[in-house]
């Protein structure tokens, strides 16, 4: 395994845990809570809060604010400047730190740039959320959502390929670039084990 690799002009506070092989790019700031691990890549201008953890092989791209009670899986893509929030209903006067909603990004999930996500929510695994969408409730597994507010428009495989699902109801399809089986039944898409 390879050390981590910190661009000189990145700033890690003390007590942060990073991962081998993991790249902290240019004036990023890591807080010292903070739980980075393996072969992540943190883009310029990222900046991770301290009550964060952040899974293996985890690509944050540019302008991505990881706020304090966000858990981010394995395999998870954050695109460019899309955002996370952690006060629900903030107000400069009010002092709501006591207050922040935990926020869980499941395994293999993308978030498209510049989409918002709202806190206290839940992302399910392999879920796709499209550039520029605001997710305000939970995602299911594999869902594929767009829109302000974001609602489900169809079904994604892991390789991150649009399957022949309908948006609703049930039905069964193969990843055209894998060839893995999906089913879905009754709101619930999932791969189908041979």
């Amino acid at each position: 395994m390879t050390a981590a690799t910190i661009h000189p002009t990145a700033i890690v506070d003390a007590g942060a845990t990073i991962g081998d092989g993991t790249r902290i790019w240019h004036w990023v700031h890591v807080s010292g809570g903070a739980r980075i691990g393996r072969d992540c890549s943190l883009g310029q201008n990222v900046f991770v809060g301290n009550k964060v953890a952040i899974g293996d092989n985890v690509k944050i791209q540019n302008n991505v604010s990881v706020y304090d009670n966000v858990t981010l899986e394995d395999d998870v893509f954050c695109g460019p400047s899309m955002v996370f929030t952690n006060v629900y209903n903030p107000r400069s006067h009010v002092s709501r730190k006591s207050e922040y909603r935990d926020t869980l990004v499941k395994r293999g999930a993308t978030l498209g740039a510049n989409c918002t996500i709202v806190c206290g929510v839940t992302i399910g695994a392999f879920a796709f959320v499209g550039a520029g969408s605001v997710v305000n409730r939970d995602v299911a597994a594999y869902a594929l959502m767009v829109g302000v507010p974001a609602v489900r428009i169809g079904w994604m495989s892991e390789h991150g390929e649009r399957l022949e699902l309908p948006a609703e109801g049930n039905g069964e399809a193969t990843c055209p670039a894998t060839g893995q089986r999906y089913v879905l039944e009754n709101g619930i898409c999932r791969p189908v084990m041979d």
